[in-house]
């Protein structure tokens, strides 16, 4: 028994005992890791993070198995690999940096430590406003751009406009995406019940599928719907007709009740907050794809 307490006090003479400063220093670590995957989260970046990990554990199996050719062929691109990886992550970091120096500091504190939980869903009369708005766009042949932010986030798309901070209505849309206005060129950003932000920048699709006869607004659609898991609803401005963007995938809504439908299924979705929750083989695969729906 003396040998065993012997053995034991041997033992704790390793661990390094916590000081005040080692407390501050595991607090300042940790608040470190949460805003840089708050961050993450908040941009594109997240999706590469997620292809990042399948990497790392692809490395993982081969050492596993001891697959010692691919280990050294991955050891001989690692340094590579890093400047590969400050030039992907480059807009990302410069609007971190930007964010940084622009944002005054107890702000920056208080959005990362409070409640700042975020609602993306939206509500049944908001869908019918949203209907209502489409529908009627497109009998004048008003071309429009709508993007509902889903779980990932617009916040790079947004920047990117000029903020609103409306309660989506039927006359609110209509009056953006008239002809002529200062605000109808471009897209609006919708979070939960609100319209964030107008005349934003979406991302071209290039995919070679889509078909010659859709412009610029439709192919911008598509091209947000690949990189997110964003829904647009887009309006033609050719033929007045009212399409859905989704997963990259173009859908047309043959009627207000059809659109009505797509957008309470919406509605039924988890709310997404900010707060880094984390799910092992949610992040690995990501969102899940949404059911296919019948496109006749």
């Amino acid at each position: 028994m003396q040998l065993f307490f012997h053995n034991l006090g041997a033992g704790m003479e390793f661990i390094p005992r916590l000081t005040l400063t080692g407390i501050i220093e595991i607090l300042i670590i940790s608040w470190m890791t949460y805003a840089f995957l708050t961050w993450v989260m908040d941009t594109k970046a997240w999706i590469l993070l997620r292809g990042l990990l399948l990497i790392v554990a692809f490395v993982g199996f081969c050492t596993l198995f001891h697959l010692t050719t691919i280990l050294w062929l991955m050891g001989q691109v690692a340094t590579i690999a890093v400047t590969a990886l400050i030039i992907i992550f480059q807009p990302e970091l410069r609007s971190a940096l930007e964010q940084l120096g622009n944002r005054n500091f107890l702000v920056f504190l208080n959005s990362l430590l409070g409640d700042t939980k975020q609602e993306s869903l939206f509500s049944a009369h908001t869908v019918n406003e949203l209907v209502k708005a489409s529908f009627e766009m497109g009998k004048v042949k008003t071309g429009a751009l709508m993007v509902i932010e889903q779980k990932i986030s617009l916040n790079d798309i947004v920047r990117t406009g000029i903020d609103i901070d409306g309660i989506v209505s039927n006359q609110l849309l209509i009056n953006i995406f008239e002809h002529n206005t200062p605000l109808h060129d471009g897209a609006v950003v919708i979070r939960g019940n609100t319209i964030v932000s107008a005349t934003c920048y979406l991302p071209l699709s290039e995919s070679m599928r889509i078909s010659k006869d859709l412009g610029t607004r439709h192919r911008a659609a598509i091209g947000v719907s690949e990189a997110t898991d964003a829904v647009t609803i887009v309006v033609s401005e050719e033929t007045g007709r009212v399409s859905v963007a989704r997963s990259g995938q173009l859908r047309v809504m043959q009627t207000p009740e059809e659109l009505r439908a797509l957008l309470l299924s919406l509605s039924d979705a988890e709310v997404p907050t900010k707060h880094f929750m984390f799910n092992g083989w949610d992040f690995l695969k990501g969102k899940e794809k949404h059911e296919r729906e019948n496109t006749q």
